[in-house]
């Protein structure tokens, strides 16, 4: 299921203004050079993504985006699977250890990731990178990847055969601990009574150690990442330029992050996953159906691939319009990481259970006086109690809080909500309580 980015979806014929146009660069290790070198070469880039579960979720959907734009654009995306320093685990953001992986569990989730970037991105998988034996014996590829294909490595291949004594001769040399403890991948870790496990401290030494065998093996020029890895990035720039005597560079990009500085795709039940198996297209598109009015724009020019004049515009609706925007946003990230079919089925189930459509005649319908909801209105948490969708005020208040309680499939959360007369859409108003609860309340 390859997704195509439209011809129009911007102005510029440069990718680095495209990505900067739709607000993805934080920080560049040379703004302008980068810019340079995407303009006048096609080059190959990569971005890496540790094993650290079975499933993509929506954090890591941005890179794949990121990764669709290049390849649009004539560059040579390496996708890179961390099946060595998946063993370790990135300690960048991190309050504690992460779980310890055994081999068998990286290289299964390592083969289940390749599957699904291969729904969005156009591999040349005749292409390999053989032959690597540790730090004195580099790999090759076995041939120039076909224009316009992305390539898949992983790199357990050169870190799993590495001695140790080789490693922290040659690459640990190289790396001043002073500069290393001060660096925004390990501060947070520093501060806590648990501090540091060397274990985790070599993280940035093995990622350095991938950008330098990539550039030295198959002339990878740039690494992208998340804003978190501006210091590893940094790490594996000045090692290849001290080793190589070569001109690598970095680009990191915004992390997708709420209005109020949250990680999105958090949801009750966990992680926002790609895999329908684990969330399914119907509570993914209800998810991106439900962001807050501040992160439409955010949402749209990261998210979609709609026209930039197109963003501004859904964006810029106000009051019951800007629903509209969401719905356009929510199919259209569901259609991209599902199908336009599955997209279609989902926003149809939407506008059912929300809209009054056929399927909504099976829904619980209560009828109250009008006149409860004049003037101030009536609390929801009183409102919801008296539906019988919670035991007690108490729980209903809890339940409003965390974000399980939708009014006309708006989230709400503030427990102080009142319910006017004013939001009864033809006389209809649709509460949800989690997923599968719903109740229409009528006026007479």
């Amino acid at each position: 299921m390859k997704q195509l980015i439209p011809d129009n979806v911007s102005k510029f014929d440069n990718v680095y203004d495209v990505l900067k146009e739709r607000g993805f660069i934080e920080q560049s290790t040379d703004e302008e050079a980068v810019r340079d070198l995407l303009k006048n070469e096609k080059v190959k880039f990569y971005i890496g993504f540790d094993p650290t579960a079975d499933c993509l979720h929506v954090g890591h959907f941005m890179q794949v985006i990121i990764m669709m734009y290049m390849q649009k654009f004539g560059h040579t995306p390496v996708v890179l699977i961390g099946g060595g320093t998946g063993m370790v685990g990135d300690p960048s953001g991190r309050t504690d250890m992460r779980k310890l992986m055994d081999v068998e569990t990286v290289d299964y989730n390592c083969a289940q990731f390749k599957k699904l970037f291969d729904k969005f991105i156009d591999f040349d998988d005749e292409w390999q990178y053989v032959g690597n034996g540790g730090v004195y014996q580099p790999g090759h590829e076995t041939k120039t990847p076909e224009p316009g294909k992305a390539v898949s490595v992983n790199n357990g291949a050169w870190i799993r055969p590495l001695n140790f004594l080789e490693f922290v001769r040659e690459i640990g040399s190289q790396f001043n601990v002073n500069t290393m403890l001060r660096s925004e991948a390990f501060k947070q870790r520093m501060a806590r009574e648990s501090g540091l496990t060397f274990f985790e401290f070599s993280y940035m030494l093995m990622q350095s150690y991938d950008f330098y065998v990539m550039a030295r093996d198959f002339d990878v020029k740039i690494e992208f990442g998340g804003d978190d890895q501006w210091s590893n990035i940094i790490g594996g720039v000045d090692l290849t330029r001290k080793l190589l005597r070569k001109d690598v560079y970095g680009m990191t990009f915004s992390l997708l992050t709420t209005s109020e500085g949250k990680k999105m795709g958090k949801t009750q039940k966990g992680a926002l996953w790609l895999d329908p198996n684990r969330t399914s297209p119907y509570d993914f598109f209800q998810y991106w159906r439900n962001v807050a009015d501040a992160d439409v724009n955010k949402c749209l020019r990261m998210l979609t691939f709609l026209p930039m004049e197109e963003v501004e515009r859904l964006s810029s609706l106000e009051g019951a319009e800007i629903n509209k925007a969401k719905e356009i946003l929510a199919f259209e990230v569901t259609k991209l990481v599902h199908g336009e079919e599955e997209a279609q089925k989902a926003l149809e189930a939407a506008r059912s259970a929300f809209g009054g459509g056929a399927a909504s005649e099976n829904i619980p319908t209560v009828a109250m006086a009008a006149a409860e909801f004049e003037g101030e209105g009536k609390g929801l948490v009183t409102l919801i109690k008296e539906l019988g969708l919670a035991p007690s005020n108490g729980e209903a208040r809890r339940n409003i809080e965390q974000g399980g309680v939708a009014v006309n499939g708006e989230k709400i959360t503030d427990a102080r909500f009142a319910v006017t007369a004013d939001q009864f859409k033809d006389g209809v108003l649709l509460i949800q309580k989690g997923k599968k609860k719903f109740m229409k309340v009528t006026l007479n």
